[in-house]
């Protein structure tokens, strides 16, 4: 049913950046821990596959992925949560020897579309802390318990918080 002229089809090599899949990265600080937010367009309900990775010193590191074996030194301080049209990597106690560039990479099975990767460089010095770009708070219920608190909070001196 694809007409002819469709963009995501490989051919029109122009028009191939149409497809890209990935709309946006983000990174943030949420305490000690780098979010980094990779948002994308879900054009298909095939299943995701991801991969994280970071290159620092001219060497590409894998943090956390569907596709290949993840390095010990990020496995066990990493993981990936996956919402809609969000997939989220979390690093524990990040420190600037963490810092480089990070790359997002989505492949949906048996989709032709190609290169679904974008990448953001992460200074720590030049994180913005995550809840203010975002409500997508891990603990919803905490947002929630704050939303209904907010009343109160006004009545208290913020400094003695």
């Amino acid at each position: 049913h694809h007409s002819p002229f469709d963009p995501c089809l490989p051919f029109p090599v122009l028009q191939a950046t149409h497809c890209q899949m990935i709309k946006d990265l983000k990174a943030c600080l949420l305490g000690q821990n780098l979010r980094v937010d990779c948002h994308y367009e879900n054009r298909t309900s095939n299943p995701l596959t991801y991969e994280f990775s970071i290159t620092k010193d001219n060497r590409k590191h894998i943090i956390h992925s569907t596709i290949r074996v993840s390095e010990n030194a990020y496995r066990n301080r990493a993981n990936v949560t996956m919402h809609k049209n969000v997939v989220c990597l979390h690093l524990q106690s990040f420190t600037t020897s963490d810092e480089g560039v990070y790359m997002c990479e989505l492949k949906a099975t048996n989709d032709y579309t190609i290169n679904q990767t974008k990448n953001i460089t992460v200074i720590k010095d030049k994180l913005e802390k995550c809840a203010g770009f975002s409500l997508l708070i891990q603990n919803t219920s905490w947002l929630l318990l704050l939303l209904l608190s907010l009343p109160l909070l006004q009545a208290v001196d913020f400094v003695s918080l």
